[in-house]
């Protein structure tokens, strides 16, 4: 169960509109964004962004313990998230197979595919949790609209 109400995230999402929406330099963007979801939700140890350049992923701003800086698409579930272009809630992130531990103390994550204006693929947004189980489709429909707010 979502520890993030729709009610929350939709206070969340105009948060975010209103740090972004006069904006124009997506790593100031993705900063403040990043900073305002790992200081709302509860039990995130990691929230962030990894944008996609040259075939993998490469880590963007975030908050967090410090984390990996490339990621193979397919691979762990941001490079699944990438590959497959769709949403991936992990509920326990050691049943995933394939994982990359950037931090032992993640236990459950949400990885979604960050879109440019005309559709290609730009990076996704990961944020980990210390909990196993903290995310659902709550998170997914919130976060899905909230990386619409980047403006990419």
């Amino acid at each position: 169960m979502s520890a993030t109400n729709a009610k929350n995230y939709e206070l969340l999402i105009k948060q975010a509109h209103a740090l972004t929406a006069d904006e124009d330099d997506w790593i100031a963007n993705i900063a403040n964004v990043s900073a305002l979801l790992y200081h709302s939700l509860e039990n995130v140890n990691f929230a962030g962004v990894y944008r996609f350049e040259n075939n993998e992923l490469i880590l963007g701003p975030f908050q967090g313990m410090p984390a990996c800086v490339h990621i193979q698409m397919g691979k762990g579930v941001c490079g699944t998230a990438a590959a497959s272009q769709k949403t991936q809630v992990v509920e326990n992130v050691h049943n995933f197979d394939g994982h990359i531990a950037c931090d032992s103390n993640s236990n459950s994550e949400i990885v979604v595919p960050i879109f440019t204006e005309d559709g290609n693929l730009w990076g996704v947004l990961d944020i980990d949790s210390t909990k196993i189980g903290t995310f659902d489709e709550t998170d997914q429909v919130y976060l899905e609209k909230l990386v619409k707010e980047f403006h990419m």
